[in-house]
């Protein structure tokens, strides 16, 4: 079986943030769909998988007051508190891995790029989504983004797997309600094409 934390560390022990697949510059569709959930400044949000992410600056620089950003690695999330600087005393770091984490607290809004396509058995994801619901408010919102039906099978040497609307919605159930779906074509840093699919959801 996968050491999980053992892979993520391994991950960031040998490379920068920059030098993975997934490392975005600008969060753009992220903070584009966070601006529809239309979140209070001093709303709770957390980052699932966040680790070195630049998400955290951005929602710092819009002025959000209750920012947590979860990882498995603490090496991940090492880059980030050292990148941020005395900005690093706002924000609520939680190392965990996702499927055994106990949230002590709720938020408006809980935002994952490119963690639940790892989660490719279903006890897996159903710990994942148990976190979840228990972890957003009623009529909190949930983003997503994960690898298109036409995107990679495989990411740092892990299988994933990958999202359409429907598949989705069939995971998550009953509990979400579908509010918009964005595809996006992301570069990575070595200018190869990784296709992903961004779902924005509320909680019933």
């Amino acid at each position: 079986m996968l050491d999980r934390k053992k892979h993520w560390e391994k991950i960031y022990g040998e490379k920068k943030p920059d030098e993975v697949s997934w490392y975005q510059a600008h969060p753009q569709r992220s903070m584009e769909l966070i601006g529809q959930a239309a979140i209070a400044k001093d709303g709770s949000l957390i980052d699932v998988g966040g680790g070195a992410s630049r998400l955290v600056d951005l929602l710092l620089d819009e002025g959000f007051r209750h920012v947590s950003v979860l990882d498995i690695s603490a090496g991940a999330l090492a880059y980030a508190k050292e990148r941020l600087g005395p900005r690093a005393k706002d924000v609520t770091w939680l190392e965990s891995d996702i499927t055994t984490f106990v949230p002590n607290g709720t938020y408006d809004l809980w935002h994952d790029r490119a963690v639940f396509h790892f989660l490719t058995e279903e006890i897996e994801r159903k710990k994942y989504l148990d976190s979840a619901r228990r972890a957003l408010k009623s009529g909190g919102h949930l983003i997503l983004a994960a690898f298109a039906l036409d995107g990679p099978e495989k990411c740092s040497g892990l299988p994933v797997r990958r999202y359409d609307a429907a598949l989705l919605q069939e995971t998550l159930g009953a509990d979400f309600a579908l509010l918009r779906e964005i595809p996006e074509s992301h570069k990575t840093p070595w200018e190869t094409e990784q296709k992903f699919n961004y779902f924005l959801l509320k909680k019933k």
